[in-house]
């Protein structure tokens, strides 16, 4: 059974950080795109980040651009999101994803929610002062 759990989140002010953690089990990262995604209240949910267990590629939306990182610990089946500079419109429910189907990274559509298998719960971040 494959199970995703986000952590991490919580308040902060503007121009914090935070770091969120997925933890995944049932199967290895190695193997699996992940990524994150966020949805605002009264917004859609968007893609912000992922990254590739096969290569190491990692990709990121405009908005967040040289202030996220995304990382892996492949020995703790684990992805992180560094979250650097945030800003108080970023206040979301922050969720990862897995796609587990092999796909290359150059096909593989990061930042669409219908190429991804697997969801967590999210973890709520609020950036407020």
């Amino acid at each position: 059974q494959v199970q995703l759990v986000e952590s991490g989140g919580g308040l902060v002010q503007p121009g914090g950080s935070l770091r969120l953690s997925c933890e995944v089990s049932g199967f290895s990262l190695r193997r699996a795109h992940v990524g994150w995604f966020r949805q605002a209240p009264g917004k859609e949910r968007e893609g912000i980040s992922c990254i590739s267990g096969y290569d190491g590629r990692a990709r990121y939306a405009d908005s967040v651009r040289g202030r996220f990182t995304i990382s892996r610990d492949n020995a703790k089946n684990t992805v992180y999101l560094q979250m650097n500079s945030l800003k108080a419109d970023e206040t979301s429910v922050y969720y990862c994803a897995v796609r587990s189907r092999f796909i290359t990274s150059e096909e593989f559509k990061c930042f669409s929610e219908g190429e991804y298998g697997y969801w967590g719960q999210g973890t709520q971040v609020t950036v407020s002062s």
